[in-house]
């Protein structure tokens, strides 16, 4: 009845059909018929491939204060971004934001680029408990993360910049910004390191070394001199629980050094490292029977370094399954 307290209905929201089902049309004519009695809270919400004008509708509806967590997996162009921004700096208690497959069109200017990404970034100047920040195959994050970093209001947990592209600089602003000095997340797969000097990298982790427990750098293309540039402050996070390094060209000898210096990583429990370079022929393919001999060898050097705990060396991925072939104890070979 009109007068008194409004009813509070919770709600986790996965809109991920063109049209939504019966539950979800039945719940939001409810609520429309009862405009100013009811209070529709939604802590997560998902996007996975409703149009942006039938999202737009649904957040009109929901209180955007209740929204804690928000990802976006929808294929978008950076314009469309653009359009679902506005309600993104309405989520005053938005902590964890995940954004997935954003491209850039051709037609957008380098002046238009730069345009939707400071209106994008600017939203985060109204969000004071972002702690953990993913982002996945965007491609409007080159030579514009400083924009993005500089308007964090809070100090961020958890960072995932994956199967992207980075400049020098990109790395440079890692390093020295303020919001990444308490990181216990750090996540680079996928994302090309390749001919980048990774002493930005190395100042990001000295910078880290109390709080992070998880490092991933898979399949970015680092090689020896820039493994051996992060040994030193890597082997001062004495906090790191996980730390993967799978698809990266390094050799045998660069591996062992590595191995030397996680040894005073006490609270290591999983270690994935790239079979070496010596494991694979002239033409890239694996030998399995080289690989099975370099795994023994490798893992009878562990043993006499430490105690293992959880120690995987890998392939590159199979180019006809998509899946790594490991050695543990023995070659553990991909699915196909």
């Amino acid at each position: 009845m009109r007068g008194q307290q409004r009813l509070t209905v919770f709600i986790e929201l996965c809109l991920k059909n063109r049209t939504l089902d019966e539950c979800l049309t039945c719940l939001f004519l409810w609520v429309k018929q009862r405009e100013g009695l009811l209070h529709l809270c939604c802590k997560k919400l998902k996007v996975l491939g409703t149009p942006l004008h039938k999202i737009k509708n649904i957040l009109s509806m929901v209180n955007p204060d209740c929204i804690q967590e928000v990802e976006v997996n929808c294929r978008w162009r950076l314009p469309d971004l653009a359009e679902f921004t506005p309600f993104l700096g309405q989520m005053r208690s938005l902590h964890k934001l995940a954004l997935s497959q954003v491209d850039v069109p051709h037609y957008i200017s380098p002046e238009q680029k730069k345009e939707f990404v400071t209106h994008f970034t600017s939203q985060f100047l109204k969000l004071q408990h972002v702690q953990k920040l993913y982002m996945n195959c965007v491609s409007f994050l080159e030579g514009h993360l400083d924009q993005l970093l500089s308007c964090l209001m809070t100090p961020l947990k958890t960072l995932a910049i994956t199967n992207c592209v980075l400049s020098e600089s990109d790395l440079r602003h890692l390093s020295q910004s303020p919001s990444l000095s308490q990181l216990t997340t750090l996540d680079l797969s996928g994302t090309s390191l390749a001919n980048l000097s990774l002493v930005p990298l190395q100042l990001l982790l000295e910078k880290v070394a109390g709080t992070l427990e998880y490092l991933d750098l898979d399949d970015c293309g680092i090689e020896d001199s820039q493994v051996n540039s992060i040994l030193p402050a890597l082997s001062r996070c004495f906090e790191l629980t996980t730390f993967s390094l799978r698809g990266n060209p390094i050799s045998m000898a660069t591996l062992e050094n590595l191995l030397s210096h996680t040894i005073r990583l006490n609270n290591l429990c999983l270690e994935l490292y790239p079979a070496p370079r010596e494991s694979y022929d002239a033409y890239g393919a694996l030998c399995r029977r080289r690989f099975a001999q370099i795994g023994a060898e490798l893992m009878g050097r562990v043993k006499e370094l430490r105690q293992r705990k959880r120690i995987l060396f890998c392939t590159a991925c199979c180019p006809h399954c998509g899946h790594r072939a490991f050695y543990d104890l023995e070659v553990n070979q991909c699915s196909c």
